[in-house]
C-alpha cells in the first residue's frame, strides 16, 4: 500500500496528465488540420462503395465520405414581373417605397414558397427606367412622375436583384428596346425622355411611338442602355420580350421608309431591311454581353408563332394572325442558329388544342426546331378562368401543359406570364402547379454557351456555429461562387435520392464572409452534402460528410 505522500504524488501525476490533455484538445479553436487517418468503412449503408475518411481519429464527431452524388436537378421556373401599367409590381406608382419594397418581398416570398427558381423583371418599360440611368428618366410606373426619382437613397434595381438573389432567384433583367412610349401622351414625359432629346428618331405608329430600328443611331444608343445595365448591377440576364417592329394595325403602315431608302442594300426588300436590323442588334447585344461579363445570359420571350405553314413549309401547323418573322421582323431561327442568345422562351399563350394555334402543336414544333438553343416555355396563367377560349376554366389546363412541356425532347422548363395571375388570383391553381410539379427545389438550367472553369475550392471543416453547424475554409471562397448548396438526410440513401426527407437550402454568397457557411435546418439529418456554383451556374462535386458526435472547434 502506498503512503499518504505517495498517494498525493500519484494523484498529482495523473491530474497533470489529465489538464495537459485537456489543455492539447481545448487550447485553439483553430482548424484542425492533422492528415487524414487510414480510410474505414464502419456505419454505412450496404451498397455504397468509398472511403471514408477522419482528420482524428474515428472517435471524432464527423467523417468525410468520399463517394459519388448526383448533381442537382435542373429546369427552368421563372416568373415575369411586369412593371408596365403596374401590371405586377408596384401595385401603385404612388405608393410609399418601402410599400413598394414590402410588397416585392411578399411576391418573392410567394414564388419561393412554390419553388420556382428565377424572375424576370421588367425593368425598362417605354424609354424609361427603374434604376439611375445616364439615359433614360425614372418611370412613372415607379414614382409616380416620369422623371421623378423615388424617395430614397437605395438604388431600387440593386436593392431587388439582392432580395431575389437572397431567396435564390436568378434575377433576369427585362428591358423593351423599341417602345419609346404607351400613349400619345408627350405632355406627361419628362424632358429627360429621348422623344424631346431626339425627336427625328421616333415614328407614331398605332397610338404610341417607337424608336426606328433602322437608324445606326438608335442601335447605338440601345446598345449604351444594355451596357450600362450589365456593368452597374449584378444581373444574371438581359431579357427582351416580343415587342420588336410593332404589331401590326390595320390600316397603317409603319413610316420608315425614308430610312430603307438611305440605308438598305441594292435590290434588298423592305421587309428583309427590317429584319437585318433587328438581327444586327441581336447580335451585337450578345457581342457585348460576352465581352463584359460573359456568364450573364442573353435571352428573348419571342411572340410563339415563327411563321405560319401557309408562308413556309418549314413553319407550325398554325393559322395565327401575325407572326414573328413576317410581322414583327424577328427572326428567330437565324438567332438560334448562329448561337446569338442563350435561351428562348416563345410564348405559348393557347389552351393545349386551341385550333388557330395549338399549344400541343407549338410545342413540339419548338422542340424539332431548337438548333441547340436553350428552350423554355413560355405560359400564360393570365388566362385562367378569363378568357373566351372555355379550355381556360378548367384548373387543370396549366397542369396538363406542364406535363406536355416536361415530356418534350428539348424542353428545359417554364416561365408564367404574369406574376400576379397565380399570385393575386388563381392560388388554386399555383397549389396544384407545385403539387404536380414544382414539388422540391431545383436549380435553373445552364444555357448552352463557351463555360470558363472555376478557380479551385479550399477544404472545409464542419465546426459548431450559433446553435448549430457550420462549414469553415482555411482560404477566402472565390467571388467566382454565387451560392453554396446544402442538402442534409437521415440516411445515406435519402441524400442520393434528394427526397421528401432531405433538406435543401440555397445559401447565397456575397451575405457571408466566403469563409464560413452555415447549415440551418441540421435537425436530426446527420448526412450532409456541399456543393458549390459558379457565376455559369455549373456546379461543382458534392462534398459528403456524416456528423456522428460533438464538435470540438466552434465560432460565432
Amino acid at each position: 500500500m502506498m503512503n499518504d505522500f505517495s498517494r498525493k504524488s500519484f494523484l498529482l501525476v495523473c491530474l497533470t496528465g489529465v489538464l495537459f490533455s485537456l489543455f492539447q484538445s481545448c487550447k485553439s479553436s483553430a482548424p484542425i488540420t492533422a492528415p487524414p487517418s487510414e480510410s474505414y468503412a464502419d456505419g454505412l449503408e450496404d451498397g455504397y462503395p468509398s472511403k471514408v475518411f477522419s482528420n482524428l481519429p474515428k472517435t471524432l464527431y464527423y467523417r468525410a465520405i468520399e463517394m459519388d452524388m448526383p448533381q442537382s436537378l435542373r429546369e427552368f421556373r421563372g416568373v415575369w414581373i411586369a412593371t408596365v401599367a403596374n401590371i405586377d409590381w408596384p401595385s401603385s406608382p404612388n405608393d410609399p417605397y418601402a410599400k413598394q419594397k414590402e410588397d416585392f418581398i411578399k411576391l418573392l416570398d410567394y414564388y419561393k414558397s412554390l419553388n420556382f427558381n428565377a424572375v424576370i423583371v421588367q425593368i425598362r418599360t417605354a424609354g424609361d427606367a427603374f434604376y439611375p440611368s445616364r439615359y433614360a428618366p425614372w418611370s412613372k410606373y415607379l414614382t409616380g412622375t416620369q422623371g421623378k426619382r423615388p424617395e430614397t437613397m437605395e438604388d431600387p434595381l440593386s436593392w431587388m436583384i439582392l432580395e431575389s438573389k437572397r431567396r435564390g432567384f436568378e434575377f433576369h433583367a427585362w428591358l423593351n428596346p423599341y417602345r419609346a412610349t404607351m400613349d400619345l401622351d408627350i405632355q406627361s414625359l419628362s424632358p429627360e425622355h429621348d422623344f424631346f432629346l431626339y425627336r427625328n428618331w421616333m415614328i407614331q405608329y398605332g397610338n404610341r411611338y417607337y424608336y426606328n430600328p433602322g437608324l445606326p443611331e438608335v442601335k447605338a444608343h440601345l446598345l449604351k442602355i444594355i451596357e450600362e445595365v450589365i456593368k452597374n448591377y449584378n444581373i444574371d440576364a438581359i431579357h427582351f420580350d416580343d415587342y420588336f417592329y410593332p404589331y401590326k394595325v390595320n390600316g397603317q403602315e409603319f413610316n420608315d421608309q425614308a430610312t430603307y431608302r438611305q440605308f438598305a442594300k441594292n435590290g434588298q426588300s423592305l421587309e428583309d431591311w427590317r429584319r437585318e436590323n433587328v438581327n444586327t442588334l441581336i447580335y451585337e447585344i450578345n457581342q457585348l454581353v460576352k465581352r463584359e461579363k460573359p456568364w450573364v445570359q442573353f435571352g428573348i420571350s419571342p411572340f410563339g408563332v415563327w411563321r405560319n405553314i401557309d408562308k413556309d413549309p418549314k413553319g407550325s401547323n398554325t393559322r395565327a394572325s401575325q407572326t414573328n418573322y413576317d410581322d414583327l421582323y424577328a427572326d428567330v431561327l437565324t438567332w438560334m442558329k448562329n448561337g446569338w442568345i442563350d435561351y428562348l422562351i416563345p410564348q405559348l399563350y393557347w389552351s393545349m388544342d386551341y385550333e388557330p394555334a395549338a399549344y400541343r402543336e407549338l410545342v413540339n414544333w419548338w422542340s424539332s426546331n431548337h438548333y441547340n438553343t436553350t428552350i423554355y416555355i413560355g405560359n400564360g396563367p393570365y388566362k385562367i378562368r378569363d378568357n373566351d377560349d372555355r379550355a381556360w376554366n378548367d384548373p387543370f389546363q396549366l397542369i396538363d401543359q406542364l406535363s406536355l412541356s416536361n415530356i418534350t425532347p428539348n424542353m428545359s422548363g417554364n416561365s408564367f406570364f404574369s406574376a400576379k395571375s397565380l399570385y393575386q388570383k388563381n392560388r388554386d391553381v399555383a397549389d396544384l402547379l407545385k403539387q404536380y410539379h414544382y414539388e422540391f427545389p431545383v436549380l435553373s438550367p445552364i444555357p448552352h454557351r463557351k463555360i470558363l472553369p472555376p478557380p479551385p475550392l479550399p477544404n472545409p471543416i464542419l465546426i459548431l456555429h450559433g446553435a448549430g453547424h457550420a462549414f469553415q475554409f482555411d482560404k477566402v471562397i472565390s467571388p467566382d461562387y454565387r451560392y453554396a448548396l446544402i442538402y442534409t438526410a437521415p440516411t445515406l440513401p435519402d441524400l442520393q435520392r434528394r427526397n421528401s426527407v432531405t433538406n435543401f437550402q440555397k445559401i447565397y454568397m456575397d451575405d457571408n464572409d466566403r469563409f464560413v457557411v452555415p447549415i440551418l435546418s441540421y435537425e436530426d439529418k446527420p448526412y450532409i452534402a456541399l456543393s458549390f456554383i459558379d457565376r455559369y451556374g455549373v456546379e461543382t462535386k458534392p462534398m459528403v460528410f456524416k456528423i456522428e458526435g460533438k464538435l470540438l472547434t466552434r465560432t460565432e
